[in-house]
């Protein structure tokens, strides 16, 4: 995680959020509350009643003393409309009448005298110092902050929102094994940093052959300029990005050319902006009242403040989000962002926070039944690298795990060996029954790049030289490239990692801008890279072989294998990672003519392979010719 960088902003979001939580001139006097029990059909949030015209308005908050509505449709008067309280104490509500139904009203909730928060289930909200940076391009008309009114974020609510009539609804989602998943994240992806730009470069996509698409989060996170992992609104799309009805769009229209849309979800924790932080803050962490947080993080990769998923009102909470996304969006699957935090045993190092725990199992083993009970062909992806036999658990839940091959695979492309073997992306050195709960990658957002520590860091030999020469470095793309969709089970790759990108994850600061190089793309020896990755994805997509669950594969030193065998045809992958030539000794299992994918083919006098190999060659060898 992110956690040094998150934690500056942490410290400096929540000071602005309790100075704009404040009120203006300083306690202002308190309503008068009453008790009754919820309407028929009220739920947290908002409820549209009587054609529009009347809303209810609920807020999950035990143990608070008052709590009234304020907003537009009151003129922000903090003792017109005293919410009731149900007789437990934990709900209040009001409902609140004459309202347009195509009118968008911004209200909070004013609490105990000394608090104003927006509502924790509004699908929109503004804030009054990010949203002056969000263009009309990106987010047309977007409603003016209320200023002098109110103070802090507001919530929106309308009963005529704007609504989007989805094209693709008989969307058949890839099988799990054959996703090539394609994480990106809108805000370096595309300079206008909106769906609709990002959707302008699905050709690119298409030809790349990638058949889904896993969004970094873009539920509302604080700032416009970040990675996501920031939350503080968890039902609302952020503005920086565009519309709920973009959003539902560009979803639709992967759908439309066969790919299928993965959110990335943070539940581990939440940020001060968020109401549910605030309602229940001492000014430095949460109280031990709050329904949802712990007071301390339990484990210490945690950033901001940790939920407690033990907690029933934690789990009602999160089973509402993602059931919302579900339902309102057709998202295709999660990516749950740090799942190994999802634990109440404490823990001071990842050797203790990775021990197999039966809580945390517990606890995903419901979300998982919860989410498979909504959707039974959805796909739940979790960030967990816990004790193997804790993520072998979870595995035969059918749930998916990622698989991080960054450093051996990067050491391997740089041509250093020690540590070049990347023989764990093999599902059953992970004790799994099935290849497809495994998801490897050799980059994704929270890795150093592998071309940049190839072009820094690169080994050489005489005049074959990896550092500081990009069409070797290039060509190492290539070579581990064509191992990593070889590897049986579901695929990831980091947007640009197939034209090499080469800046460096620091550059502007860790989780900052990054350039955005569409020229990559028409750079012929950056494009020779991504032709080969289209070529590697279409052969994994359209043969069934490289799923299958007979391999072998040596994977250590220069010369590394894999030998996939399906019925009577079998596929070896062989390539030198070495900085010098190197003689390849391998049993093919059958003598004969042998195909190569990239052209050309092989007759072999008995079963033995041997022939030597410059540094950085590779061939994909068939028995019989592959599609």
């Amino acid at each position: 995680m992110k956690k040094i960088i998150y934690l500056l902003l942490l410290v400096v979001s929540f000071n602005i959020a309790c100075k704009k939580a404040s009120t203006d001139g300083g306690i202002e006097p308190t309503p008068t509350n009453q008790t009754a029990a919820l309407p028929a059909g009220a739920k947290d949030g908002v409820v549209f009643i009587n054609n529009g015209t009347s809303a209810i308005v609920t807020l999950y908050a035990p143990g608070k003393k008052s709590i009234s509505l304020i907003g537009e449709f009151n003129d922000w008067s903090t003792t017109t409309l005293a919410m009731k309280n149900t007789p437990d104490g934990n709900y209040w509500w009001f409902q609140v009448d004459n309202l347009n139904p195509n009118t968008e009203y911004a209200y909070q909730f004013y609490v105990d005298g000394n608090l104003k928060v927006a509502d924790p289930y509004c699908e929109k909200i503004l804030d009054p110092d990010n949203d002056k940076y969000i263009t009309a391009a990106t987010y047309p008309n977007l409603k003016a902050y209320p200023t002098g009114k109110t103070t802090g974020i507001v919530s929106v609510m309308q009963a005529n929102q704007p609504t989007y009539s989805w094209k693709n609804t008989s969307f058949s989602r890839p099988a799990k094994d054959n996703l090539v998943i394609y994480e990106l994240l809108v805000r370096d992806f595309t300079t206008d940093h909106n769906y609709a730009s990002t959707l302008a470069k699905l050709d690119y996509l298409i030809g790349l052959g990638i058949n889904a698409i896993e969004l970094m989060p873009v539920n509302e996170f604080e700032g416009n300029l970040s990675w996501g992992y920031n939350p503080s609104f968890y039902f609302a799309p952020d503005k920086y990005y565009g519309t709920k009805t973009a959003l539902q769009n560009f979803i639709d229209e992967c759908h439309g050319r066969g790919i299928a849309v993965i959110m990335d979800m943070v539940l581990n924790h939440s940020f001060g902006q968020s109401p549910m932080v605030q309602l229940y803050f001492d000014g430095s962490k949460p109280i031990s009242a709050s329904p949802w947080f712990n007071v301390d993080a339990k484990h210490p990769f945690n950033v901001g403040y940790d939920f407690n998923h033990e907690s029933l009102a934690t789990k009602k909470f999160s089973r509402d989000v993602m059931k919302f996304w579900m339902q309102q969006y057709k998202i295709d699957g999660f990516r749950f962002d740090l799942s190994k935090g999802f634990t109440q045993k404490s823990s001071t190092n990842d050797d203790q926070f990775r021990l197999y725990d039966a809580g945390r199992i517990a606890i995903w083993k419901d979300y998982n039944g919860f989410i498979k009970s909504l959707d039974p062909n959805f796909y739940v992806i979790l960030e967990h690298f816990a004790e193997e036999s804790e993520e072998k658990v979870l595995a035969d839940e059918g749930i998916m795990l990622w698989n991080n091959m960054n450093y051996n695979m990067n050491e391997a492309t740089m041509g250093w060996l020690d540590n070049s073997n990347f023989q764990w992306g093999f599902y059953a050195n992970h004790g799994f029954a099935k290849s497809e709960n495994l998801v490897g990658y050799g980059e994704s957002h929270d890795e150093e790049r592998l071309n940049f520590k190839n072009i820094t860091y690169g080994n050489a030999s005489g005049s074959y030289v990896i550092k500081g020469n990009l069409a070797t470095s290039l060509k190492r793309e290539e070579l581990s490239a064509a191992f990593l969709f070889s590897i049986p089970g579901p695929k990831m790759i980091w947007q640009f990692g197939e034209l090499g990108y080469d800046i460096s994850i620091d550059f502007n600061g860790r989780t900052g801008e990054k350039p955005i190089k569409w020229d990559y793309y028409t750079d012929p020896s950056r494009k020779v890279l991504y032709d080969a990755y289209a070529k590697f994805i279409r052969l994994k997509k359209n043969n069934s072989i490289f799923n299958s669950a007979n391999s072998t594969y040596n994977l250590a030193g220069g010369i590394k294998y894999i030998k996939l065998t399906e019925g009577t045809n079998t596929v070896v992958v062989v390539g030198n990672f070495d900085v010098v030539s190197q003689t390849a000794n391998i049993d093919f299992g059958a003598s004969g003519n042998w195909v190569d994918a990239l052209g050309g083919s092989i007759n072999l006098s008995s079963n033995s392979y041997n022939s030597t190999l410059a540094p950085g060659e590779y061939h994909i060898f068939s028995k019989t010719a592959l599609k």
